[in-house]
């Protein structure tokens, strides 16, 4: 699926994402200030989850909650140095949980990620408008 957005259609592209039935493991791939945090806070919505969002870059992982979807995973791994690190506290263990997980920079831990997973790459068109191809 590849998509062109721009903010004021995010909650539709979200919704159209989770309708594709992905993996629930969910790679965000995109330079710095692509989106991929807000993109995320759509596609949790989407899911049904009722409380505030936010980027996990200090905690590594926020966990959110909803009724009919269980929990959601939302990792951000950026200043991680190495996979040490993200087994040190237990990710590989959300990752094979069978529960949604979104994980931002994806490349810093290569051997972690499951083989059943969806990849979303974010391009950066303009200020205000994004490609998404999710494959």
């Amino acid at each position: 699926m590849k998509l062109t957005y721009s903010l004021d259609d995010i909650q539709t592209v979200a919704h159209q994402i989770v309708a594709q039935n992905p993996h629930k493991v969910i790679l965000l791939v995109g330079d710095m200030g692509a989106g991929k945090t807000t993109l995320i806070k759509a596609l949790v919505a989407a899911l049904g989850v009722q409380n505030a969002t936010s980027s996990p870059t200090f905690s590594l992982v926020n966990e959110y909650h909803t009724e009919a979807n269980g929990p959601v995973y939302h990792f951000d791994v950026y200043r991680i140095k190495d996979e040490s690190e993200a087994y040190d506290f237990g990710m590989d263990e959300y990752l094979y949980s069978g529960h949604w997980c979104f994980v931002e920079w994806p490349e810093k831990i290569p051997t972690l990620i499951p083989q059943a997973h969806s990849t979303i790459k974010i391009k950066v068109l303009s200020p205000t408008t994004r490609e998404l191809t999710v494959y």
